[in-house]
């Protein structure tokens, strides 16, 4: 007699295996169980299955119940706002501490696998076609993807965590902004109303600054964290890398909340040199070198604590994680120097984040700002 079930493997998840047999690029294919012919065309035999019993309908309180369900989610979809209150103008320096603590774990974590160059460099590691745009998809459709031989493994992965993304509304959001914008795929989930934005949309909707996040994450903030060499960790240092792109973009683009922030506070001041496109004056005026060393100093306590080995609850090599930034980063230096079990013991030298956030985060934030700023009259006056 054949066999009542047959095994079968996915026509999507099949033909992504046949373009790549890296059994890591491409997992084995998902296997769909379906009726044979045989089992189809096969006589009941009460031996082998349950008999098929017609199930009466629901009582009547039970469909008015489950509409009412229905129509309560449907209801829900259709009206979905953000209450959260999360981009608020009075919650945006709680976010930015939020993100620090981000940016410095998801960094961290990094640091614990070597550069791997090859992640970076188009071709050099194979990887399977990109996803195509969904039928019905507009965004990009006339323009065509990049092949595997153009495409990195960081690209590769980045896209397709995009597109995943981007489904369930992810960048619909005004504090997220794609790397890849012409790539998102429809909707799955019908898009958020954010009436707590307190950005101004002329202006919000024309930035984004992902090329430059990347490109000074590539050349300053990995070579900074990272040790140069290759220990074939490819698809941990992809994935690492690309949340630590996107709490960087998040946190880089919160710029905007910042301008809006000081342009309600002096909108005269602002506006007047907004109307004279004094970029220079703007940068000027919303720097505050009092306000930035504090952060640096806060960045760089919280990366001696965060990366600090503890055993039995006390610190790998020794006391001097409350020293604050000075003092944590001269002991972490100190350590690079000349090894001492005296001195706590770092996953990456505190003073390498502070200095990243000094040297790339706030600058260009500030960059963001400006931008913004240079465009916060769009659509008002005249």
């Amino acid at each position: 007699m054949s066999s009542a079930l047959s095994v079968t493997a996915c026509p999507s998840a099949d033909a992504r295996a046949r373009a790549h047999p890296d059994p890591i690029l491409n997992p084995p294919p998902i296997h769909c169980i379906s009726l044979t012919n045989a089992e189809q065309s096969r006589p009941h035999n009460p031996t082998h299955q349950t008999k098929n019993k017609k199930q009466p309908p629901p009582s009547s309180a039970a469909a008015a119940s489950l509409s009412a369900a229905a129509a309560a989610a449907a209801a829900a979809a259709a009206s979905a706002t953000d209450t959260s209150g999360a981009l608020l103008l009075g919650n945006v320096r709680s976010s930015l501490i939020r993100q620090e603590d981000t940016i410095i774990f998801n960094l961290i974590e990094r640091a614990q696998f070597a550069r791997n160059d090859a992640v970076y460099q188009p071709g050099a590691i194979p990887v399977p076609p990109l996803t195509p745009p969904a039928i019905g998809d507009d965004n990009g459709a006339s323009r065509p993807l990049p092949s595997p031989s153009q495409c990195s493994l960081l690209e590769y992965v980045l896209r397709e965590t995009e597109r995943l993304h981007g489904g369930v509304r992810r960048y619909t959001s005004p504090d997220e902004h794609a790397f890849f914008p012409d790539d998102l795929p429809p909707l799955v989930l019908p898009p958020l109303d954010y009436p707590s934005s307190a950005l101004h949309p002329p202006a919000a909707s024309r930035i984004n600054a992902n090329s430059r996040v990347l490109q000074a994450y590539l050349d300053s903030v990995l070579p900074a964290l990272t040790s140069q060499g290759d220990d074939s960790n490819y698809g941990s240092a992809a994935t690492l890398d690309v949340l630590c792109l996107q709490a960087l973009s998040k946190r880089i683009h919160y710029g905007m909340f910042v301008a809006e922030a000081k342009f309600r506070a002096a909108p005269e001041q602002y506006g007047a040199l907004i109307r004279a496109r004094d970029a220079e004056g703007l940068m000027r005026l919303l720097t505050d070198e009092a306000v930035e060393r504090k952060v640096v100093e806060r960045v760089t306590r919280k990366a001696a604590t965060f990366g600090q080995d503890i055993v039995d609850g006390v610190a790998a090599a020794g006391a001097g994680a409350g020293a604050g930034a000075a003092g944590a980063g001269a002991a972490a230096g100190a350590a690079a120097a000349a090894p001492s079990p005296q001195l706590p013991k770092f996953k990456v030298p505190p003073h390498a984040l502070g200095e990243m956030y000094d040297k790339v985060v706030m600058p260009m934030t500030k960059d963001v700002q400006v931008e913004y700023l240079l465009r916060r009259l769009d659509g008002v006056e005249a």
